[in-house]
């Protein structure tokens, strides 16, 4: 009997990114968690940015959209709500999700709407050529800084954990079999969850590969991850950079709370006789 993992890959459409682009080992880490989680392809879909990260979900053979700067996550929203069986992957870039898309991150979260958000951080915009992006670290050399970057860089996961995303993650492009398991987590949980995945870029390397791999490691042993004041106090390391999963809480999705109204609904129309249809609906605003 085969044990050869589903093919997930888009055989028609070849990925552009630069040689050595750590979003090749990430497409192979999310490709391996699809393969291990048995993801029916058609009840699939991946919605993506713009950028570099914004190409992932062409790579898929899923159903896809390409949406347009920052609003991949609203877009996803509105496909899950819709349709709340299909599985939604939602894939950007850290200008894409943490630039002009940023402000729609606390909203997801505290919807818990039930999908799995993966960043991409190169800590640049490297489609655009080497632009200072919201993690870009101060005083860093870019072509739109070229005396150094005026600004702070967003700590990523503290924000993420402030928001009380339920599912808090990091790793790296670096680690494909690390990508893979985290992701699989990150898909199997209830509710909205974040991977913060570092993918350091070849061509504008602001991430440094060989810097980044000299500080990760995982987190400690014992770390509990319902503890939302240990996992804080970890996210803020930044030597060394800790990978795993940080955080992880239940709580109801936008999905289960949605069911919820709508029966209340339903028993408050039935109660008084009257079936509820739309016409009957309408008429309260008339």
């Amino acid at each position: 009997m085969s044990t050869a993992l589903p093919n997930y890959r888009r055989k028609q459409i070849r990925p552009v990114w630069c040689s050595g682009c750590g979003n090749y080992g990430v497409l192979r880490g999310v490709e391996k968690a699809l393969g291990n989680l048995k993801v029916p392809a058609e009840q699939m879909v991946v919605v993506s940015g713009i950028g570099c990260a914004g190409r992932f979900s062409h790579y898929l053979n899923t159903y896809a959209l390409h949406g347009t700067h920052g609003r991949a996550l609203p877009i996803a929203t509105g496909v899950k709500t819709t349709r709340p069986d299909l599985t939604v992957l939602v894939v950007g870039g850290d200008g894409d999700s943490l630039g002009i898309g940023g402000g729609h991150l606390p909203h997801a979260a505290r919807k818990n709407v039930d999908l799995t958000y993966l960043i991409l951080d190169n800590n640049t915009y490297g489609l655009t050529k080497g632009q200072s992006s919201p993690t870009t670290p101060w005083g860093c050399v870019t072509k739109s800084s070229p005396y150094g970057s005026p600004e702070d860089s967003l700590d990523v996961l503290p924000i993420l954990l402030a928001y009380d995303v339920s599912f808090v993650a990091r790793t790296t492009s670096l680690r494909i079999e690390e990508i893979s398991a985290v992701v699989s987590k990150a898909m199997q949980h209830p509710g909205f969850s974040i991977v913060h995945i570092l993918s350091p870029c070849v061509t504008y390397p602001v991430l440094k590969q060989k810097a980044l791999r000299e500080r990760i490691e995982p987190l400690p042993e014992g770390h509990v991850p319902d503890n939302k004041a240990a996992a804080l106090q970890l996210a803020y390391s930044s030597d060394p950079i800790y990978t795993g999963v940080f955080y992880s809480i239940q709580k109801p999705t936008l999905d289960a709370r949605l069911r919820h109204l709508q029966e209340s609904a339903l028993e408050r129309y039935s109660a008084k006789g009257t079936p509820p249809s739309i016409p009957s609906l309408m008429e309260r605003f008339l």
